[in-house]
Order: C-alpha cells, then sequence, then structure tokens
C-alpha cells in the first residue's frame, strides 16, 4: 500500500535535484568553514549545515549517501501528505477525530508552532479514575490514549489528548480557547516586563464546562530538525548526567524518566516530547499520526490490527525527521556574542543547557560519532510551580519537565514570526521564556533578572547566534 504513488516522477526528479544541489552546496561550505576556521565548533558537527533563512530547519543533513538523500526526499513527501477521510486513493485515513490533517501542518517549516487550533495540543488525565501505584508498567494500549499508563488516566469520552476537529458526520470533543493572563514584574534595575500565562477553557461537545478535577496540560509542537542526533546520543551518556539525589550538591538534579516502548514491550529511556514520554522517534511519529490525525500505523492499530499507513510511510516520515539538519552558529566572533555566552555559562544555564555531547553508533550512519552542540541534557528538571501543568507522565511530575535543546533557537522568528517558546507557548520572546524559569533554574533567572540592561541584550544576542 502506498499514498504516494500519485506523484509524478518528474516531480520526484525535481524535488531530488533540488535536495542534491543544496546538500552538495551544504557539504562545500562545511569544509570551507572546517578550513578557514576550525576553532569554530560546527552545531551538528559534520552534518551541520549553513543556512540561516527562512528555510533553515528544512535542510537534509549534509554528507547523506545517495540512498538516504533519496530517502529523505520520499520522506519529505510523506511529511507534508494531508490526509483525508476514507475511502480515498490518496492518504485516506483522517480522524474521524483530529488535531490536523498532516505533519507539517503542526510543525511549520519544521520549527516551533503557536498556541492556536490546528496547532496547540491540549494532554488531559482524570485521577480520580484509577488508584494504581504511578510507577506501574502500562500495559495495555487504547488508540485515543497513545500508551495507557497508569499516573495519566483516560478522561471518559476525551481519552488523553483532546481532538477539537472532526471529519464531517462527527462531533470535536472539546473546543478549546486559550485566553491569557498578563502580569507585570520588574528587572533588578527597575526596568519593567509583562509575562503571559494560559487559561484555557475547554467546553464539552454537549456545552458543558470542563471538570476543574481534569488535569490539562496545553502544548505547543517543538522543532523536529536535528532530533536524530539526539536520540544517537547514548544512553550510557544520559544516565552519566542524570543526578537525581543532587549529590554535588550544585543545585540542580536532573534525572531520566523511564516510559513504555510499544515495540520491545518494556520500560526504556525517554528522549522525546515536553516531559521525554517517548523512547525512539519511531514511537513519536506514531503516536502523533494516530493522536493528532487519527491514521493508524503498524505501531499503533486498528483493534483488527489494520492500518491507515504501511511500515514504509512511516519509516519513511520518521527518517526524514531523523536527518534534518541544524544550521550553523553565527556571529561567533562578535564581542557582544562571546560576552553573552560567558553570562549564559555565569548564570548556570549551562548547567542543564549542556553545550557539547557526542553521539555513539546509530543507525543513520552519518550521524554516528559525531560532536555536537544542542546545549541540552534531555533529562527532566523541576522547572517550578510557575511552569507547572500539574500533570505527571510515566516519572515525570506535574513540574518536570525535558531541557529542550537551544541550537537553531536564533531563527525561531526567522523561520515563523511570532512563533512562541516554553510547553504552551506563553513565552512571546527568549527574554520571557528565561524569566519564566522556576524550581532549579531559579538562581539562573535571578541572575538574568539582575543583569543590567547591556548585559541582558548581550546574553539573548548569544541565545540568537545559534
Amino acid at each position: 500500500m502506498t499514498s504516494l504513488s500519485w506523484r509524478s516522477s518528474n516531480k520526484l526528479a525535481t524535488l531530488a535535484m533540488l535536495f542534491m544541489v543544496a546538500i552538495i552546496i551544504g557539504i562545500f561550505l562545511s569544509r570551507l568553514w572546517n578550513s578557514a576556521s576550525p576553532q569554530i565548533p560546527l552545531a551538528a558537527g559534520e552534518t551541520t549545515v549553513f543556512n540561516r533563512t527562512s528555510t533553515a530547519y528544512e535542510q537534509p543533513s549534509a554528507g547523506l549517501t545517495e540512498a538516504n538523500f533519496d530517502k529523505h526526499g520520499e520522506g519529505d513527501i510523506a511529511f507534508e501528505a494531508v490526509f483525508v477521510t476514507s475511502p480515498a486513493r490518496v492518504n485516506p485515513g483522517l480522524g474521524p477525530l483530529f488535531n490536523n490533517a498532516s505533519c507539517a501542518g503542526c510543525h511549520i517549516r519544521n520549527g516551533r508552532g503557536l498556541p492556536e487550533k490546528g496547532q496547540m495540543l491540549v494532554r488531559v488525565s482524570d485521577p480520580q479514575e484509577s488508584n494504581l501505584d504511578s510507577n506501574t508498567v502500562p500495559l495495555q494500549y487504547q488508540l485515543e490514549d497513545n500508551i495507557k499508563q497508569s499516573n495519566t488516566p483516560s478522561v471518559p469520552g476525551l481519552g488523553t489528548q483532546i481532538q477539537d476537529q472532526a471529519i464531517y458526520g462527527y462531533q470535536p470533543e472539546a473546543a478549546v480557547e486559550m485566553n491569557w493572563q498578563e502580569v507585570t514584574e520588574r528587572y533588578g534595575d527597575g526596568t519593567t516586563y509583562q509575562l503571559r500565562s494560559p487559561e484555557p477553557k475547554i467546553t464539552l461537545a454537549n456545552g458543558e464546562s470542563l471538570s476543574p478535577e481534569i488535569q490539562i496540560s496545553p502544548r505547543i509542537p517543538s522543532p523536529v530538525f536535528g532530533i536524530g542526533l539526539l536520540e544517537a546520543i547514548p544512553n550510557q551518556t544520559l544516565e552519566k548526567l542524570a543526578d537525581p539525589e543532587d549529590k554535588d550538591g550544585d543545585g540542580i538534579s536532573g534525572r531520566l524518566n523511564q516510559v513504555w516502548d510499544v515495540q520491545t514491550k518494556s520500560t526504556a529511556i525517554g528522549k522525546f516530547g515536553w516531559k521525554a514520554g517517548h523512547p525512539t522517534l519511531l514511537q513519536q511519529s506514531a503516536s502523533a499520526y494516530v493522536n493528532d490525525m487519527g491514521v493508524t500505523n503498524p505501531l499503533f492499530t486498528e483493534p483488527d490490527g489494520s492500518a491507515d499507513i504501511d511500515e514504509e510511510i512511516l519509516d519513511n516520515a520518521n527518517f526524514y525527521v531523523q536527518t534534518l539538519a541544524v544550521p550553523a552558529r553565527t556571529l561567533t566572533k562578535d564581542s557582544q556574542v562571546q560576552r553573552g555566552e560567558t553570562l549564559f555559562n555565569e548564570a548556570n544555564c549551562a548547567a542543564c543547557h549542556i553545550s557539547t555531547l557526542k553521539t555513539g553508533k546509530y543507525e543513520v550512519k552519518e550521524l554516528s560519532y559525531q560532536t555536537i552542540y544542542p546545549y541540552t541534557d534531555l533529562l527532566l528538571h523541576d522547572m517550578g510551580e510557575g511552569l507547572a501543568d500539574n500533570r505527571p507522565e510515566f516519572l515525570a511530575t506535574g513540574t518536570e519537565w525535558r531541557t529542550p535543546p537551544l541550537w537553531g533557537i536564533g531563527l525561531t522568528h526567522t523561520v515563523l514570526p511570532y512563533s512562541s517558546f516554553l510547553h504552551d507557548g506563553r513565552a512571546r520572546t527568549l527574554e520571557e521564556a528565561i524569566l519564566w524559569h522556576g524550581g532549579e533554574a531559579e538562581a539562573s533567572r535571578e541572575a538574568f533578572r539582575n543583569l543590567s540592561a547591556d548585559n541582558r541584550a548581550a546574553l539573548v544576542k548569544f541565545l540568537r547566534s545559534l
């Protein structure tokens, strides 16, 4: 089965040619950069690309073999495919309940999303539905739940994710309206700033409001470039970085999530998602298909074992995100950027946003054994009550979030103007994102808040150079 047969060979050839030109240019610039400035760290090692335009997140990794380059192109088509209702000759299987009709519809240009309908997801749980211990291994899969787990029990009629759109003849589960509450705070020098937080209004299909006892967690799409390299980081590296008891006494106690792997039917280290709720990119991709689009697949099938897409399409879409490139840093010799990096380290931001990691042996050979600069430890950290969603996910508590990578963050608004930061899109700027940090990061936030205006600007300029 394939939903791509309608594509003409000419279109595929043109796409392949464009990708080939891009990769050749990337390889050339990479070699030129390495020979001219070997002391400058390359964000993604030999796979780094040199594109800081609005298409920066859409590039294939530099150095892909011809076969993998072609597969990346096939994956791009799968990622862009818009699903429709069954029966149909092209991309059938949408819904009946869904949030969006394509992968690219949420991950616009592969970057951050917006807290708007079609992109904002709302995860829900009913703590009164289960009295099981939170560490009980999940053994049952339910289509709407993604992965049944004891500490995120389903909400009757909603599952664990609200689908706010439906195909003809069905009603969406609920309407989600995002309202914002703003507060005014002050920097140490007296300059005022505004922070906003979401107040979701959820109205069920029957017109009633969602019970206040239901745990809710609004989330926007996160960037999908560079995540193959993150998957290639060995688990042993993350285990060494974890310090759940804060034995070194630095106030940072990052820890690993232990989640359910639907392929091995066992627990595994979580790496992906806002709370590190998925162990592999393949599972995260399959979960997005079934939960966000209602498209069943080989990992999450219909009750009779059938699926809307086959293994090839799922694998191609997953390979696409595995091999999306990371853009190179810029302005590395700028004195203000250099000062900002020093301030970033002095504020102890680098305790969680670790700059340098190494990949190990990986299924995509080009991503193996690379020295990369993602600025993350992929661990869970307590970020305080201000950012809490109060909804656990496996071992992650209601105040814990996985450290998001910072590479490429300076191009966020270049790729998609008005896109936002943090798990629910509350932060409109990098400054606001920093000022929402609490818990383990409270000292770092206060260090930033008490900087002079010039030094605050320098630290932010450093982030924008990534």
